[in-house]
């Protein structure tokens, strides 16, 4: 299928960034000694999902419940539910998957959380192993990686007899908060891995020495940025067991901001046409696309204030130096121009978006594309968001 025939806007996926990015990661966790467990937030493709089943994946990390359950309908039965889960309907549906044969675990942060599932779990007969979630500086849930009193949690954990404590699992997520001043952005992502991973290690160790954690326990860390400067290294106890990156799949604007990869290796982009252009007032010109925030998002991030990247050309990945989308309206890309544009009415453009893993829960589905020749690409494959709304 030519590109021209495809609708506008449009996701497109490289298949050839996209395999090295796969295999690359994989490379990684053997490297490290580490299960590799991607979250498959960032694609909700099954397509996908089994690519990175077949390179050695031991199971999926989901965000909610509704992915797997979308998973585990074409047959992935080891996943993670990355956070805690709380309500009568979310924990009804985990214990329809468990009663299917299919692994699933969450998390537990709270007492109170802990408590409520293990109610509905002994009212039906069921064990349901859960992870701690520990909090390593991300700020957001789990309990505080030095908090003195998570043995006594722990303690209280390991009185309810519906769930079961398989491991730990920790998100650096502030690792997004980019370099600090005067710090490299290669520093920045050894020192956000370092501190991620040794922090947990700790927690694992202040539980291991007063017999509250099995020594066979799931030490579950991971974000794309921190598992590129990731050292795996024991403990007095423990190690870390597993990984669970998940943007790495594409990458997207942010990731080169952070200094995770380069442009070059940017699997998504998003094909968009110019429907309009004028003068500006005060110079320049504007030129508007047919993308806006229902499929670019308005996610910006450290070192990032433009709304996506758009590319001179996309078998290079070189930037379009001229040319900034300064804005978003629902279904308007706002390109400023500070000279006179090089776009006509009509013509189509390609943008690396901030943020993939939001981009793609915008589309029902996206393009596989080859590139072919000197410039030349084919469209190869329209795989779907699975997992879109769930």
């Amino acid at each position: 299928m030519p590109l021209a025939d495809l609708p506008s806007p449009v996701l497109l996926v490289d298949r050839a960034r996209l395999d090295a990015n796969l295999d690359a990661m994989q490379v990684r966790a053997d490297e490290n000694g580490v299960a590799l467990r991607p979250h498959v937030k960032t694609h909700k493709s099954v397509e996908i999902a089994l690519r990175q089943r077949e390179r050695g994946a031991v199971g999926l990390t989901v965000a909610t419940v509704g992915e797997a359950e979308v998973f585990a309908r074409f047959g992935f039965d080891d996943l993670c539910i990355a956070r805690p889960l709380v309500g009568r309907d979310a924990l009804a549906r985990v214990a329809t998957l468990l009663a299917s044969k299919t692994r699933v675990t969450f998390c537990v942060d709270t007492l109170a959380g802990a408590r409520q599932a293990d109610a509905f779990f002994a009212e039906r007969g069921q064990t349901a192993d859960v992870l701690l979630e520990v909090d390593t500086g991300h700020g957001r849930t789990g309990i505080r990686w030095n908090d003195p009193d998570a043995p006594a949690f722990v303690r209280d954990l390991a009185e309810l007899p519906a769930l079961k404590l398989s491991g730990l699992l920790t998100h650096g997520g502030q690792v997004y908060g980019g370099p600090n001043e005067g710090e490299t952005k290669q520093d920045a992502l050894r020192r956000y891995a370092s501190e991620e991973r040794n922090r947990l290690l700790t927690f694992a160790d202040m539980l291991g020495e007063a017999n509250l954690l099995p020594y066979d326990a799931t030490i579950s860390l991971g974000s794309t940025p921190t598992l590129h400067a990731f050292e795996n290294e024991t403990s007095s106890y423990f190690a870390i067991t597993e990984v669970r990156p998940g943007n790495y799949v594409f990458y997207d604007r942010q990731q080169v901001a952070l200094g995770t990869t380069t442009l070059a290796n940017c699997a998504l982009t998003v094909r968009a046409t110019v429907l309009s252009q004028h003068r500006t007032p005060t110079g320049g010109e504007m030129a508007y696309l047919d993308a806006g925030k229902k499929i670019l998002t308005t996610d910006l991030g450290w070192g990032v204030r433009d709304h996506g990247q758009i590319l001179h050309s996309p078998h290079t990945m070189k930037p379009l130096p001229h040319a900034r989308i300064a804005g978003l309206s629902e279904e308007h890309g706002w390109v400023r121009v500070p000279g006179a544009t090089t776009f006509d009415v009509g013509d189509t453009v390609r943008i690396v978006p901030n943020h993939a893993c939001v981009t793609m829960a915008t589309q029902d589905r996206f393009y596989v594309i080859e590139r072919i020749g000197k410039d030349g690409e084919e469209v190869v494959g329209e795989w779907t968001v699975d997992a879109r709304g769930a």
